[in-house]
């Protein structure tokens, strides 16, 4: 079956679903597949749950399962087929969709430009962490009639696949909020960060798309420069000065700018944005601040954890006064051969914190201060550190929560 006879059926249902668990009626379940998951083996289940047709690519399927012929699409490889669909379905849209794209802040930038430009349009934008190859067609697919605005978030840990989310979601508009030191090992190194990156640029360049950039970040400057074909929209990060927000640390005043930026540049006044932006509550371990039972300060910001990331939250718990500091830190994952001396750098800078105790949790930062010599209680994993942090009855503290996902530091947050 072609992209336009699946979009047929597609615009007869009531969307697509990729789990199997999640299936409801009238849906298309895409049989994806992985090293350790097939879809292919579930989509019979899916059409008796009550999706309407299931897109597969095991001729074996179809053919063992005649009575369900009818409903099972067999293509070559559902993952393609996926992504067609999405991006035959962006260009019927034939709405304005900004793709946001960076080492950190992503998510945070993305909630608050899509809360922005709600007061003007209807909006809609990545849900949750749907911002990979199989993310972003979901939330193009998600999209409707009545949207009139696409805010799409796009993350990567290698180059050509921003290349690759560009050509399916196709954006107009375009930031990238910053090049840190993040997925060091996927990307190979800073310079393929800056490039990997920078294909949100070059998409926007080759297709008369405008940037939206800060005059004080040198490096996203020199990016839009070298790139003579795109129009750029460039903002001092200064106008976020005045703005009120819910979310814990200095470093996202420059989220909030970008928020500010995208505001002036689609004529929603600056009232309805100040209300947007205060009125965005943080969730998800992302720059959450909260105030414990026992009088602590808890600032949780677990979700995933770089280099680039670790440093500006380290300066923000360094910058409080009036109490002790804990800093709980998990490994950076994604490193490569860069780990050992990030981690050290960073442990470093933990280490010269005032009136800060350190809670170190994973292997490569004990590693990193078991060379450096630096007095820290170390744990291997996250259960071992909610023990220690269960048994130390610790209050009248500010703490900072802050590691890789993979190191799972959520589970110390019903203990702190």
């Amino acid at each position: 079956m072609n992209t336009n006879q699946l979009y047929d059926l597609f615009c007869k249902s009531k969307g697509v679903t990729t789990d199997s668990r999640k299936v409801s009626e009238g849906q298309i379940f895409f049989a994806l597949h992985g090293e350790n998951f097939d879809g292919n083996l579930f989509a019979v289940q899916a059409l008796k749950d009550g999706a309407e047709y299931a897109v597969v690519d095991c001729e074996a399927v179809v053919k063992e399962n005649s009575e369900f012929s009818e409903r099972l699409i067999l293509v070559d490889d559902t993952l393609s087929a996926l992504q067609r669909l999405a991006a035959h379905h962006r260009e019927q849209l034939a709405i304005p969709i900004l793709g946001i794209v960076g080492s950190n802040g992503k998510t945070t930038t993305k909630e608050l430009v899509s809360r922005v430009l709600a007061k003007k349009y209807a909006v809609y934008a990545t849900r949750g962490n749907l911002n990979n190859h199989i993310g972003v067609p979901l939330t193009l697919l998600a999209m409707d009639s009545s949207t009139e605005f696409g805010v799409v978030e796009m993350g990567a840990s290698s180059q050509r696949e921003i290349e690759l989310l560009c050509s399916i979601s196709k954006p107009n508009y375009g930031i990238i909020t910053n090049i840190g030191n993040a997925h060091l090992e996927g990307f190979g190194g800073k310079e393929g960060i800056r490039k990997g990156k920078g294909e949100l640029f070059d998409f926007l360049a080759a297709n008369g798309g405008r940037a939206i950039v800060p005059t004080e970040d040198r490096v996203l400057v020199e990016m839009a420069k070298e790139r003579t074909g795109m129009a750029v929209e460039y903002y001092s990060r200064a106008i976020a000065e005045g703005y009120k927000s819910q979310l814990s640390g200095d470093y996202n005043r420059f989220n909030i700018a970008a928020a500010v930026a995208v505001a002036t540049l689609f004529g929603i006044s600056s009232e309805q944005a100040a209300e947007a932006i205060e009125g965005y509550t943080p969730d998800n371990n992302r720059s959450q601040e909260v105030v414990t039972p026992h009088n602590n300060t808890l600032i949780i910001d677990c979700y995933n954890a770089n280099p680039s990331s670790m440093e500006v939250a380290i300066e923000n718990i360094a910058s409080r006064v009036g109490k002790n500091k804990l800093l709980i830190l998990g490994d950076m994952l994604e490193l490569g051969q860069w780990s050992f001396d990030e981690h050290c750098r960073i442990l470093h800078l933990a280490a010269h914190v005032e009136n800060a105790e350190l809670l170190l949790v994973g292997a490569e930062f004990l590693r990193a201060a078991h060379a450096l010599g630096i007095d820290a209680t170390c744990c291997t994993d996250s259960a071992e550190a909610a023990n220690w942090v269960a048994q130390s009855k610790i209050s009248d503290t500010v703490i900072l929560l802050k590691g890789s996902r993979g190191i799972k530091l959520e589970r110390l947050i019903g203990v702190l």
